[in-house]
């Protein structure tokens, strides 16, 4: 009976898994050079930067097509910051964490302690321009589960 049990274990596990398993061609366009994961965390640092210096033209400027027109102006999307990202603004700490490309999406985490001592993982999605350079398309802001010192 154990034994059925472990078999039906493993075999749900190697499942699982399976669906993570991609092909060598598809790891290759997965992976992103060292210089590509720096560009992107300096734009992200320029947009904090910029945020925390109230230069909302500078900051809405690190934003993608998709999102200046969403939102219509600098003003605006500064408003939308204020209101819901305010842990970006209100970090003690930020730290990047490793990189990924997650079905073709980019995906920088970085993680923010708090005055409070919250931590947080905000999660960023980057778009490569035509002309070579990194926008961000997104940004969910999620619970970590690390504890500040």
């Amino acid at each position: 009976m154990a034994s059925t049990a472990r078999r039906a274990f493993i075999l749900a596990t190697c499942g699982a898994l399976a669906a993570f398993i991609v092909s060598p061609a598809q790891a290759a366009e997965a992976k992103l050079s060292k210089p590509e994961w720096q560009a992107i965390q300096r734009v992200i640092s320029d947009q904090l930067a910029a945020l925390k210096a109230g230069q909302e033209a500078r900051a809405f400027s690190f934003a993608t097509q998709r999102i200046q027109t969403q939102f219509g102006d600098a003003r605006a999307f500064m408003a939308m910051v204020r209101e819901s990202y305010s842990p970006l603004l209100d970090a003690r700490y930020t730290e990047f964490l490793e990189g990924a490309v997650i079905d073709g999406t980019v995906v920088q985490p970085l993680r923010l302690i708090g005055r409070d001592n919250t931590v947080l993982v905000a999660l960023y999605t980057m778009e490569k321009q035509k002309r070579g350079g990194w926008r961000i398309s997104g940004c969910v802001i999620a619970p970590s589960t690390v504890q500040a010192a």
